[in-house]
């Protein structure tokens, strides 16, 4: 949302989009340019109530200055919540998306204060203020204790926008969308004074999915995780809990789209071959001496591991078979949402005709 405004535009951090960045008058096409202004940017419900648009008029224009509105709203609304949970004197569960560490166009900042000279690093310096002021709110409301607190990324950083976002690749190589270990390892942390161990540190492999089988056993929930299919989260307590740094997890399979890119067992990771390729010069990294999957030791691994790689996929696939992935949901943009602006409604319409022509 901060690469898709008229700022960003103006900046050309996206090109092609914005009246000034090309002469509309010879566009044949003019739903090929989408208007960022139509597009939805923030929605309030309740549960079971239907969800509403809020901070956007009819006719209103999505710029930087908006989108920095909507972040620091999100960050006050995220006390509120805090507040508000904390009276109840019960179990209960707050999930916080900031979305200000992406800041793309220059105009964002009147001064850099980092060396780095990053759009997006002086965002982070931001946010790490925000995350000090909920802990200390919680310090305030007395539940710092008997809350646990997970701080953590969802896919690796927008390499893509280097250098000028002040983001490279470092230790790990690649970024988002990328299946080298730099697109989907993040950064994650974990406090719970007094059961966790300040300051200690797990190197060990922690799937997104083991935080809802290992919050809900420590929640005493786990009569509530489903029995009817698979569940792909493993119950990760004894590596908060224990101390000894090793998890309960050695594997992980690796998607792009709905093709198995990668496995990782262990410390090795196996670059699966493409359909026709092949599988003998199959590429296999050891992550611990190779971080950045530049030197592959297939030779070395691939004559003891490729055969049990092999087995590791069939069961994989075995298993899919056996429960297949639920399939997508698909329905009409903005389905819903009781006061979509006309411009909205009329990119929904643009959409619909696009989708329709393309099926004919």
């Amino acid at each position: 949302m901060t690469i898709f405004n008229d700022d960003a535009a103006n900046e050309e951090v996206s090109i092609g989009i914005g009246e000034r960045n090309y002469d509309s008058r010879y566009t044949l096409d003019h739903w090929f340019r989408p208007d960022p202004a139509a597009m939805v940017t923030a929605l309030e419900a309740v549960k079971g109530g239907k969800p509403q648009e809020v901070h956007m008029e009819a006719g209103e224009r999505w710029t930087e200055k908006k989108y920095k509105e909507m972040n620091y709203r999100y960050q006050d609304q995220a006390i509120e919540h805090l507040r508000i949970l904390a009276k109840q004197d019960k179990p209960f569960f707050l999930q916080y998306w900031p979305l200000y560490p992406l800041s793309a166009p220059r105009l964002a900042y009147d001064e850099y204060t980092t060396p780095n000279g990053g759009t997006y690093v002086e965002k982070m310096k931001l946010l790490d203020q925000w995350i000090g002021d909920i802990l200390g709110e919680m310090e305030t409301l007395g539940i710092a204790d008997n809350t646990i607190v997970v701080i953590m990324g969802d896919n690796g950083h927008f390499t893509k926008y280097s250098p000028g976002s002040g983001y490279t690749p470092m230790v790990f190589k690649g970024g988002k969308t990328d299946v080298t270990e730099g697109g989907v390892r993040v950064d994650a942390f974990v406090r719970w004074p007094k059961m966790i161990e300040e300051d200690s540190i797990a190197g060990d492999i922690v799937h997104v999915s083991d935080l809802y089988t290992t919050m809900a056993r420590i929640a005493e929930a786990t009569d509530y995780i489903p029995r009817d299919r698979i569940i792909d989260g493993i119950d990760q307590t004894a590596l908060w809990l224990n101390g000894d740094s090793h998890g309960r997890r050695d594997y992980v399979y690796i998607y792009s789209g709905k093709s198995l890119k990668a496995v990782v067992r262990e410390q090795y990771k196996l670059q699966v071959p493409g359909p026709g390729e092949n599988p003998v010069v199959a590429k296999f990294y050891d992550l611990f001496r190779d971080t950045r999957e530049e030197w592959p030791v297939s030779t070395e691994v691939g004559a003891w591991g490729g055969a049990e790689f092999v087995r590791v996929i069939e069961r994989h696939f075995q298993r899919k078979a056996k429960y297949p992935d639920s399939p997508p949901a698909f329905g009409v943009p903005y389905e819903g949402i009781t006061n979509l602006r006309p411009e909205s409604k009329k990119a929904v319409e643009a959409f619909l005709i696009k989708k329709k022509a393309a099926e004919m």
